[in-house]
């Protein structure tokens, strides 16, 4: 990525929040904050930063919110 684009994509709020979501009890889940995410100018797909890597359950990404998580 030039620094340019990597500027233009990280300089603004991120569009989605990535968490680690690990399965619990019945429907409960520990979901974990792990990074950003922010959608391109045209729609077609996302830059994603992760401040870690999970190694079980699987990623969400969601909306991001006003309401700091």
């Amino acid at each position: 990525m030039s620094e340019t684009n990597k500027s233009e994509s990280t300089s603004k709020a991120p569009t989605h929040v990535a968490y680690q979501v690990r399965d619990g009890k019945g429907d409960k889940g520990f979901w974990t904050r792990i990074g950003a995410a922010w959608q391109h100018k045209d729609g077609k797909g996302f830059n994603i930063q992760l401040e870690s890597v999970p190694l079980d359950g699987r990623i969400t990404l969601r909306v991001a919110s006003e309401k700091k998580d």
